[in-house]
This record gives structure tokens, sequence and C-alpha cells, in this order.
């Protein structure tokens, strides 16, 4: 009787893991491209290395592609720094301010001296991603001559998103090409697969380039200056090259194998050909390594069955989101949206490290990573039941939290201040603007609890907790003490999520109040958990934090803008951030559930919404949701405003400068799981959707 019992239940739970047809619904939303479209481009990665290609299912024509989504190719490991020669130091871009009775010194973007000025620029362009190389095809035409963007027809091109596998065909004077092309997943390695009448003519050839940094806030990859870029190759074998460069102190090479016979010819400088033989079809594979050793060989038949296998791996894993059973038109482009979010920010964002807005396609902000961002790029993992990815980068900090440390201390705080704009080494980068930001601080509490909800136990308590409680002494340590009114205050000193504000001027602001209030909240549960007694100083500031601002029954932005709602007000522009108090956040600090609800509806009707972000709107949502406002939330997700455009590859177009914005992804992907499952106090299935949509779904998990 218990055998049978127990067989019923398994056959139960496997019948409701394989509800949704993964498969299918994948299949719904392959990419698939039939022109030369500069936003079309279709990228394929692992996580820790990207490569973007054209219609050609190579980088053959990175030119037309630079003003839209860029021919990047990108790693994790692939970082340059332009020499030092002046021998600046970071300590030159430093100011105190005189805040609530502190001197503090911030890391800011200061015009005068020059040196001061040259230091800032030098620590903000240093470090910066590194373009890594340029793969694509030299095709000529019958008379020779090389052939041009127009000249490429008949475009047919399919990403398999189930199998990670892009396919190109197109034809050049009426003779067919097709290529085949994948992102190895466990190596920074390429393979592709050329089959064309061409080949035996010898028409095409394989180019290889490597870029030179541009030292621009934007770098797409296309920068062919020599500069003072050293590159040379050799072939230790009859099938096999391997192409190194120096660029300052950054070495790496890419090594080349192929199948069949193939030559070398180098064109210019870092500009080499791989000429195949005469077969009709050519097959071949491209490793990048950060150092300048012959790898294990590796086959392209091989390696494309073991990709496509990690691919199924990855998809049939966590959670699965399926609209087919509603018949309202959104709900498709919900869906769209959803899988290849969930596609982009695994081959994007899925590393050991916080990832840049523009993932590993090409630089903004020179490459670094942005802290407050991290939350949009990662918190969706531990949502779509696949925490072991946001673990990977959470476990950064600790390699970074001795300059934390720093920061603070130099401030003269408590604890650890985690950094805004920095790089892979946690080094802080100046900014005017990002020194004085303070929500990208409880982000790790929340990361760390929501790992603990997956995993459960000590173990996670006890790798964490010294990071958290640090986090935790900074966060009681910043407020100031206003003895007018016997309650502590964030500010002045700070600009909030919503950066329109003056940081001298600026405190009080009611998402940041939320925060620290459920971080400092959720800290004394960890202690609890581990049998420790509770911080006094944390209680403290717990009981006698700041109310929230109000003014005419609606949160303000911050309690220095009590006039924010009001007509041609700058406070209506950017992150409506106010909403945040209730978005990823349960109900803390006495939140009135009345009053956000006024406040949503204001905001709604009053905000400069061409003015806004990516990650907006399912901030948006996710706060409609919260407010049981199904109705609401599926409007703000699809709001038809520039910045939520998501392009036929999937991603979140905000401008001609920041063509792909990968927080609005994973605000899609927070706002869907989200809107499925509620939080705790939610007891409903899918609240966050119209009661007439029939959404399925397995395998997600709650927010708080």
């Amino acid at each position: 009787m218990k055998l049978t019992f127990i067989l019923l239940t398994l056959l139960s739970l496997n019948s409701f893991a394989q509800s949704i047809n993964r498969q299918a619904v994948l299949k719904r939303h392959n990419i698939k491209v039939n022109q030369f479209d500069s936003l079309s481009s279709i990228s394929l990665g692992n996580g820790n290395f990207a490569f973007t290609a054209d219609a050609t299912g190579m980088q053959s024509f990175p030119d037309a592609y630079a003003n839209g989504v860029p021919l990047g190719t990108q790693s994790t490991w692939g970082w340059h720094s332009f020499p030092n020669t002046e021998n600046l130091r970071i300590e030159e871009t430093q100011k105190v301010y005189d805040l609530e009775g502190r001197k503090i010194s911030y890391t800011v973007q200061l015009k005068e001296p020059e040196r001061a000025k040259k230091a800032v620029e030098y620590f903000r362009v240093n470090p910066h991603r590194l373009q890594l190389g340029n793969i694509g095809m030299e095709i000529t035409k019958k008379d020779a001559t090389l052939v041009a963007v127009n000249d490429i027809k008949n475009i047919r091109q399919e990403l398999d998103l189930w199998t990670g596998i892009l396919t190109s065909s197109f034809t050049v004077e009426g003779v067919p090409v097709k290529v085949i092309s994948f992102c190895h997943q466990q190596r920074d390695a390429l393979g592709f697969s050329i089959e064309s009448p061409l080949l035996q003519t010898g028409q095409i050839k394989i180019r290889l380039r490597m870029p030179f940094p541009n030292g621009q806030w934007k770098d797409v990859g296309n920068n062919m200056v020599k500069g003072n870029m050293q590159t040379s190759y050799f072939t230790p074998r009859s099938w096999s090259a391997v192409f190194s460069a120096a660029i300052d102190s950054a070495n790496y090479s890419i090594y080349t194998s192929w199948e069949g016979k193939a030559q070398i010819q180098q064109k210019t400088d870092h500009y080499y050909l791989i000429v195949p033989g005469t077969g009709k079809q050519f097959n071949f594979t491209v490793l990048f390594i950060p150092h300048q050793i012959i790898p294990v060989p590796f086959k392209f038949q091989d390696d494309i069955k073991i990709s496509s296998s990690q691919w199924k791996k990855f998809w049939t894993s966590g959670g699965a989101v399926d609209f087919s059973g509603t018949k309202d038109p959104r709900a498709f482009e919900i869906e769209r949206r959803t899988v290849l979010s969930q596609y982009l920010t695994k081959i994007q964002c899925s590393s050991a490290y916080p990832p840049q807005e523009t993932g590993l396609t090409y630089n903004s902000w020179y490459g670094k990573p942005h802290l407050e961002m991290h939350w949009w790029h990662a918190v969706h993992y531990a949502q779509w039941g696949r925490v072991e990815l946001m673990e990977k980068s959470l476990d950064w900090y600790f390699s970074v939290a001795a300059k934390a440390f720093a920061i603070a201390k130099r401030q003269g705080f408590d604890g650890l201040r985690w950094q805004k704009m920095t790089d892979h080494n946690g080094d802080e980068a100046p900014s005017s603007v990002g020194a004085f930001l303070i929500w990208q601080q409880p982000h790790f509490i929340y990361m760390a609890e929501l790992l603990y909800r997956a995993k459960l136990g000590k173990e996670v308590l006890n790798k964490y907790k010294d990071l958290l409680f640090a986090t935790a002494d900074f966060m009681a340590s910043f407020p100031s003490y206003d003895a007018a009114i016997g309650k502590y205050k964030l500010g002045k000193g700070l600009i909030p999520a919503q950066e329109c504000f003056e940081a001298v001027q600026t405190f009080n602001p009611t998402y940041e109040l939320a925060y620290w209030s459920w971080g400092l909240q959720m800290a004394q549960e960890w202690r609890k958990r581990l049998g420790l007694p509770r911080e006094p100083k944390w209680d403290t500031i717990i009981q006698q934090l700041s109310p929230y601002p109000q003014k005419n029954g609606l949160y303000l932005a911050a309690e220095n803008t009590p006039d924010c709602y009001q007509n041609g007000s700058r406070y209506l522009t950017d992150h409506p951030a106010v909403l945040g108090a209730y978005s990823s956040l349960p109900a803390v600090h006495g939140l009135d559930t009345i009053v956000m609800r006024q406040t949503l509806d204001t905001v709604w009707k009053v905000w400069q919404w061409k003015d806004t972000w990516g990650w907006d709107f399912p901030l948006t949502a996710m706060t409609a949701a919260r407010l049981h406002l199904p109705e609401k939330a599926v409007d703000a997700l699809l709001m038809p405003i520039k910045t939520n455009t998501y392009l036929v590859n999937g991603h979140n177009y905000q401008d001609e400068r920041l063509t792909i914005y990968l927080p609005g992804n994973g605000g899609v992907l927070n706002a869907v799981a989200f809107m499925c499952t509620g939080g705790d106090a939610d007891h409903t299935t899918n609240p966050g959707f119209p009661k007439q949509w029939k959404v399925k779904w397995e395998g997600l998990k709650k927010l708080f």
C-alpha cells in the first residue's frame, strides 16, 4: 500500500513537470531574420562569452551593424587598461562634502584642476572590456570584387532556441551559401560549418581581425586601427593555427582548427585570412583564451552535440510559462519577451561576475558593471528556479569586499559600502551620480535571502553571514539623527534610484526607506537563525527610521520634493522609483496600500513615460500586481513607449546610443514570474494576470 502511494505520488509529480511542452513554447519564438537589419543581429553565448552574428551567421559586415546591435565578441576575462603614463591616482578624483555634520569623501567627476580632470577621465575609461575578435567571411563575386551587403540575397536565418544552433542561408549571384554557427557551452569557443559551391571556386575566405580598444563610452568592436597592438600567428599543425594579440599588458590568444585543408594569409596588421581548400564544405572552430598555450583540440560535430545537450538541459530545468491558452493577443508578445529574455540573460548575464548593462555584446559605460543593476540582472534566476546562476555572481562580492570596506572606512561609516560603477576587480569609478547611490546596498541581503529560501540550512547562513552583517552595519551607520523629530533620516548626501536628484539636498526617498527597513529586519532574522542576539544598533534604526514622506495622500519621491507630482516638475522623469517601495518588496515600515494605490494612479497619469528606462515597466507591473490590479500590470508590462521596445532578437531597445539593455530583459522575467506566483502574502494563482487569461506555469518561485 505504502509503495503504491509513493509510486502514485511520483507519477503525479512527473505529470506536473511535463505539463508544459517546453520545446513547443520555444519553437514559437525561434528568432527568424530575412534581411540585413542592424537591429536584428543574433548573439550566441554561454554566460562567460558571447559572439554576435549578422545575417550571414558570422561577423562579415561589422560596419553595417555598428549603429545598431553591434557584432561584438567579448568575454568575462577580456579587460584592458591604457598605460597610466602620468601616474594618476584615484584619490585625485575625490571630493570632501560636509553633509549632516560629517565630512565625507566621494569619488566624483571633478572638472578642475586639470590633473583631477585627467584622473577622472582615466579611471572612468580604465579598465574597459575588450572586443576580442571579428570573425567573418570575405566573399568575392565572379569579377573578383568583394561582396557588399546589397549583394547578399534570399536571406533565411533562424536561431533554434532549444539547441542554441544558428542556421543562416543566402545567395551570392544566385549561388547558395549555408552557415551553421554555435557557441560551446563550456568553453569560450565557437563552431562554424560553411557549405557552398563558392568554396570550390575559392570565393569564400574566413576573415579574422583583432580590434583595438577605442577608449570610448561605447565600443562596438570595429576599431581596426593598429594602436599599440601586436599580433602574430603560428601553425603548430596542418589543421590548426594560433593567433596571439598583445595590447599593453593585456594578452590573449585565438586558437583555430579546421577539418580538411586550409592556409593562413596575413593581409595587414592584425588582419588574417583562413583560406579553405577546394571542398564544398568547411568546418572550423575558434577558441578564445587568456593565455598562449595550445589547448586540447575539439571537433565541430562532437561539440555541436555537446552544446545542444547543454541547452536542452537548461531549458528543461527551472521554470517555464505557457500563454498559449490565452486568446488575448497581448499574451503572445509577453510570452515572446519572456522566452527571449531567458535566452539573452543566460548567454549574457550568467557568469561569475555582475554584467554590464549591455552584457557581452558591446561596451556601455566602458564595459563596467553597475551594482544597482545587479538586482535586475540576477534576481530572476531565483524566481525561475535557477538560483545557482544567481549564486555564481553573488560569490563575486567576496573578492571585492576589502575594497567595499575601504570605501566605508574612508567615508567614516561602519561595515562595507558596496560599489556602484565598478569593474571585475571591484575598483570604484568616478561618478558624480554613482558615488551617491545607496540602493545597491541592500541587494546583497536580498539575494542572499533568496539563496537561503532556495536551499535552506545553515550552510548558506554561515557562508554569507559576515558579508551580510557588514552590509547591515553600513546601513545602520549611514542614517543621520534629527533630534528635532527624534528620527533617523537617509541623507542628505544621496541620490535615489530616480537619479534626477541633487545629492546634497536629497533626503528620505521613499523606496530607499523601505529597502533600508526591510534589509535591516532581514539581517536581524539571519542573526536569529544563527542563534545570535539581535544587534541593538540595527534595531534602533529599524524603530526610529523616518516614515515615508507623504502629501495629499501620495507617497513622495523624497521628503525634500513635496511638489514632485506638479505639472512640469523635473521629478516626473527617469525611474518612478517611489513604486519600488511596494514592488520587489512587501509592505514594510508601515506602508499603507491605499496610499500606494493612489500613488500608482497618480504616477500612471502624470509621469513622463518617454523619459524612462526599460526596467521601469516591469517595476510598475509588479507594483500593480501587489495591489491586485492585473489589467494595469499587463498594461504596464506592454506600455507602448520606445524604451519598452523589444526587438526581433529579444533585446530591450532604449535609444540610438543604448540599443540593448539587459536590465529590461531581467525585469520582464522578474515581472512575469511575480505575476504568476505573487508574493508571500498571495494565495491565488496568477494574481498579476486578468482572470480570463489561461497562464500555465511550473517551477517558479515566489518573491517576498
